[in-house]
């Protein structure tokens, strides 16, 4: 092809981005994860990132995995964490000494608890869009009409306006269209005892669904490990082993978030 035409070729590739609610940003961010990370080429910082759980029992595994993303994207920044009743209720109470095991500040956590999907979106909206905080989860819970294309796009343009991360966790409910830039689907995961059979890492069963600048579908084993704040490989021999839905072993959680002392959700 000739010179030109490539310029042509980026000029029209350009154009789509933009008419398609995805202003063209460099800032990218990587999990850490030296296979995943190659594959990927990283992610948008200023971009929407669309996360589901393989099914109901999984839905812990998959925040824990949705946490690792903002804090990935926006390590150093406020996180603000849109809760909507329902999925509230069938996850448990957000608990301050188990986004400590996690490697979060409690302190820079802004909860926003909301009973309708339209309310959790206009506040993800707001929160995105004000240019204060680093990176945005929220947490839906079944499929509604609110969840649209038009309102994933609305998402989409708030975090490149505000120069945030915005991670939408979607629990009982399929794909479907959405200007997320990336889409992964979670399952917990067996993990690995530590030294003196201390529990190890939180550990999950990833699989990228969709990527809007071209990696192809792919499935990684990953854990988190919260001194470093990366996800890395749970080892060789742990990616040949068949897909694993479930193991996911939680102490009860029934505390505020600003509550010392007590019980750790663990994931994995």
């Amino acid at each position: 092809m000739r010179p030109d035409r490539d310029i042509d070729a980026l000029r029209e590739r350009l154009k789509m981005l933009e008419a398609d609610g995805h202003p063209v940003d460099s800032a990218r961010f990587d999990l850490g994860h030296e296979a995943a990370d190659r594959h990927l080429g990283g992610l948008a910082v200023h971009a929407l990132h669309e996360v589901h759980a393989a099914t109901t029992p999984d839905a812990t595994a998959t925040l824990g995995f949705a946490l690792g993303l903002a804090r990935r994207a926006a390590p150093d920044k406020a996180l603000v964490w849109g809760v909507q009743a329902m999925a509230g209720l069938e996850t448990g109470h957000i608990h301050g000494p188990g986004l400590r095991e996690l490697g979060l500040d409690p302190d820079r956590v802004v909860l926003v608890r909301v009973k309708e999907t339209k309310d959790l979106l206009a506040a993800g909206e707001e929160a995105l869009a004000c240019g204060a905080v680093g990176a945005v989860l929220l947490t839906a819970w079944g499929e509604a009409k609110a969840m649209s294309l038009t309102a994933s796009r609305r998402l989409s343009l708030a975090a490149a306006q505000g120069r945030a991360t915005a991670v939408l966790v979607r629990l009982a409910a399929p794909p479907q269209p959405s200007a997320a830039e990336s889409r992964w689907r979670v399952k917990a995961a067996p993990s690995r005892a530590l030294e003196a059979e201390a529990p190890g890492h939180p550990t999950f069963e990833v699989e990228l669904l969709r990527h809007r600048l071209g990696a192809q579908p792919k499935s990684w084993i990953m854990e988190w490990n919260r001194e470093r704040g990366v996800f890395q490989n749970g080892g060789q021999e742990r990616l040949e082993l068949p897909a694993v839905s479930g193991g996911v072993v939680s102490v009860p959680a029934d505390r505020s978030i600003a509550a010392g002392g007590g019980a750790v959700r663990r994931f994995g």
